[in-house]
């Protein structure tokens, strides 16, 4: 059996594995549920008054998909350093199962808690006024890219995870991050409105591109004077956005299993 045959093989029973710990306990399903909820309601009644009204309600829901899956990330750090901290991997280890696949089994399992989440935004975001004004075809790739964008962060998760080795050192490594990158971003205001070497940031920002290009494929309208920020990635986003995912996948997958074999090593 080949390496990628196996590696397929064996992440295809984590992932099962995982989906079924999933189904036996849905508690660990309410942060991916409830938190999109509290920031679809929060923005749009809250500060969406201030921000725009009625227009930026359809932006919001851009950015709240890009951020919710941005979070779905802790999910993956959470739940693999619980494994770790279980034994459940040294487990795995004294198997003839593919590292990758052990690590694949999880990234993959958790699409499921990302899928959910966009769902539960995406009714939300209709109960607020946000419509899908283009066709099928581009609202399938909107979910695509939001698919493929959490597969990437939740390789950030599987390192943060298997560098922290327990719960609660993961949970906390796993937010750090999470609130400057998706504010930091043109998620949720115009790129323009922030101060000069932030609005560089932001529009590099993998967010600001995630956020931006589902706004086109839904064919929602930005509110007048909001901008995306400047450059190649500003002008180009679905294709800035694919780049980005891939390349956090190439980067952060190879750590992971690096990461995997040095502790499989001790």
């Amino acid at each position: 059996m080949s390496t990628i045959t196996s590696a397929a093989r064996d992440s295809s029973v984590i992932a099962w594995r995982n989906l079924l710990n999933v189904g036996r306990t849905p508690g660990a399903l309410v942060t991916g549920v409830v938190q999109p909820v509290i920031f679809v309601f929060l923005l749009a009644f809250v500060f969406g008054g201030s921000l725009g009204g009625a227009p930026y309600r359809e932006f919001l829901i851009g950015g709240i998909l890009a951020q919710t899956l941005t979070f779905n990330s802790s999910f993956t750090a959470v739940y693999l350093a619980k494994d770790l901290q279980l034994g459940l991997i040294d487990r795995f280890r004294s198997l003839p199962m593919s590292r990758v696949g052990v690590i694949l089994g999880r990234t993959t399992s958790d699409l499921a808690t990302g899928s959910i989440s966009i769902v539960v935004t995406m009714v939300c975001g209709l109960i607020i006024g946000w419509r899908i004004t283009e066709g099928f075809g581009s609202a399938l790739l909107a979910i695509l890219l939001l698919l493929l964008f959490g597969f990437a962060m939740s390789w950030i998760g599987a390192v943060i995870a298997l560098t922290a080795r327990s719960v609660e050192v993961a949970q906390s490594l796993g937010l750090i991050w999470l609130f400057p990158v998706t504010f930091l971003s043109g998620a949720f205001v115009s790129v323009d409105s922030l101060p000069g070497p932030l609005q560089a940031i932001a529009s590099w920002n993998p967010v600001t591109a995630v956020a931006t290009s589902v706004r086109d494929l839904f064919g929602n309208v930005s509110p007048a004077g909001y901008t995306s920020g400047t450059g190649w990635a500003a002008d180009n986003p679905i294709l800035y956005a694919v780049i980005s995912c891939v390349a956090v996948i190439a980067i952060f997958s190879t750590l992971a299993v690096s990461q995997y074999w040095r502790i499989s090593r001790r």
